[in-house]
């Protein structure tokens, strides 16, 4: 696939600076609104709000394939060589007078440039944060650790969090340049979406240790039974984001209108080994045949299937998680967005795919990966130290004051 011709790198000066300027304002509020606070709880706000803002570019980013505006600017990183399709009025017009209702229009070219402002927003707030997390670190190594006893604990800061937030943003810039230049790839599109999915849980994870290194506490300790439902559902919530992922990227969502039915059946005509052949162009086999319907009813209904799964999983989870009191706030948060994906995923079926179901399916898809995370993080499995019957001190809950490891690195 020669797609060398929409790879122009000439405005990257003035997005990169377009960037900086959208991520300006927040580092100046957090560094300003957490002045008299510690290094941890400072950069525990930046990244509580890079997590924020990149919830919102995840949304905006389902916003901008459902309106079909992924190709509103044919190249990358720009709008046909220019930094904003106010430079490309031109080309824009002759593309939308050939094509009225094709993927270039004025509209869809400036949603698609706002989400990329947004995009190089975002990735500069993870640059600055990754810059700033081992300025402290660097700090911290210098000072010596505060004397500790049998009861406490030292949690100290990492910087290895943030140094593969950083990374992985810089891979997610490049599947969204190829989303663009490989003109909606199903396989490239849904990799950029499961990319955005990480980046939130990356970031998350920084959030959720840099408050433990601000409050001094270690995770609570949780029955290797709690841990393992909590890994296993996270395990089953990733891949039917991915399917999720390959049923929009698809547009197999209007393949079943209706429930829990079919097309009037419990189990429709479907072709699998077309549905899920990864490697090919939107709407066509990997040889260029076109692809049939069953082949979508597949992919929906298989998506389908795996969400009567993760819907009881995430109950079960949620109901267990709530017996523990330090775990609570994400069993509620678990059980809600379980329900309003239920409801929306109900809409999107039998309303047709409305465009607020869509975006909110999706953004609860994000949210549900961020509040497992986040469970995750704020756990950790019971254990025994090797060789001894006796119990590694741990915290189990910290309301009981049970005995915390003297030191420990988040």
């Amino acid at each position: 696939m020669d797609t060398s011709s929409l790879y122009d790198l000439t405005p990257i000066a003035w997005m990169m600076a377009a960037g900086v300027l959208l991520a300006l304002g927040p580092l100046v509020w957090v560094w300003r609104r957490n002045a008299g606070s510690g290094p941890a709880r400072r950069l525990h706000a930046l990244t509580v709000l890079t997590l924020f803002l990149t919830f919102d570019l995840t949304l905006f980013g389902a916003f901008t394939r459902l309106t079909d505006s992924g190709l509103g600017c044919p190249d990358w990183p720009g709008c046909y060589g220019n930094a904003s399709p106010a430079g490309a009025r031109h080309e824009i017009a002759m593309a939308q007078a050939a094509q009225p209702t094709g993927p270039v229009t004025h509209s869809k070219a400036w949603i698609e440039m706002v989400h990329r402002y947004l995009a190089t927003g975002v990735g500069v707030l993870i640059l600055a944060l990754a810059g700033a997390t081992w300025i402290v670190r660097r700090r911290q190594r210098r000072q010596p650790a505060p004397p500790v006893d049998s009861a406490h604990h030292h949690v100290v800061l990492s910087a290895w969090w943030p140094a593969a937030t950083l990374v992985w943003v810089c891979l997610q810039g490049a599947f969204g340049a190829m989303t663009v230049t490989w003109k909606l790839f199903p396989a490239i599109v849904t990799m950029h979406l499961m990319g955005a999915i990480v980046l939130l849980a990356l970031l998350c994870i920084q959030a959720v240790r840099y408050r433990q290194v601000a409050a001094q506490r270690l995770p609570t300790v949780v029955s290797p039974a709690l841990r393992n439902g909590l890994i296993a559902t996270a395990v089953l919530l990733v891949l039917q984001i991915a399917l999720g992922g390959w049923v929009s990227t698809n547009y197999a969502v209007l393949a079943c209108t209706q429930f829990p039915t079919c097309q009037d059946s419990w189990w429709p005509p479907m072709n699998f080994v077309q549905g899920f052949e990864i490697w090919r162009h939107l709407g066509v086999t990997g040889d260029g045949q076109p692809l049939d319907f069953s082949a979508l009813t597949a992919i929906h209904y298989a998506h389908r299937l795996m969400a009567y799964a993760v819907f009881v999983a995430l109950g079960l989870l949620a109901w267990r998680l709530r017996r523990l009191e330090a775990l609570r706030a994400q069993a509620h948060w678990l059980a809600g967005l379980a329900l309003l994906q239920l409801a929306t995923g109900l809409g999107n079926v039998l309303l047709g795919w409305p465009l607020a179901a869509a975006v909110l399916h999706t953004g609860g898809a994000a949210a549900l990966a961020v509040a497992l995370t986040w469970a995750l993080c704020e756990s950790r499995r019971e254990s025994v130290a090797a060789g001894s019957a006796a119990p590694i001190p741990r915290a189990v809950d910290n309301a009981r004051g049970t005995p915390q490891p003297k030191k420990a690195t988040a």
